[in-house]
């Protein structure tokens, strides 16, 4: 199955809400080995002018991928997840995501673009709270390998 070329410029209404909490950031931060204090003890987050704990920046990750997939899961896309390789993956932050926050995020598909037998697949996550308070932009590129590759 062929990559949809119609998927550049759809767009992947906001999914189910994420509940931000305490042990899903410290969880999270031992797993990428960050250390600061504000990522485990809430006196130190505070310390920052945080309410709660701070989770690492590349946490924000954890609710880009439940948007991306949508896109993985959408038989007009014609992806094929076992044929893909992550090539890109970029973070703007807007503010610290904080235990405690709920936050959806809403894909756009940027770019598709051919590349021999596969395609170059270009989204945006952009992450907010359930207020609708902006938190962070997440880029990611992925290569869909053709049958041939």
């Amino acid at each position: 199955m062929t990559i949809n070329p119609d998927l550049q410029g759809r767009s992947y209404p906001a999914g189910e809400t994420y509940s931000v909490g305490r042990e899903a950031i410290r969880d999270f931060a031992r797993a990428v080995k960050a250390t600061h204090p504000a990522h485990y003890d809430v006196e130190a987050a505070a310390a920052l002018g945080h309410a709660d704990l701070v989770a690492p920046p590349t946490f924000a990750i954890i609710v880009a991928q439940r948007a991306d997939a949508q896109l993985i899961g959408d038989p007009e896309a014609g992806i094929d997840f076992t044929r893909v390789v992550h090539a890109d993956q970029r973070f703007v932050h807007h503010r610290p995501i904080i235990a405690g926050d709920q936050l959806v995020a809403e894909l756009h598909v940027d770019q598709v673009r051919s590349m021999g037998g596969g395609a170059m697949i270009t989204t945006r996550a952009e992450i907010t709270t359930i207020d609708g308070e902006r938190t962070a932009t997440t880029t990611s590129s992925i290569l869909v390998r053709g049958e041939d590759q």
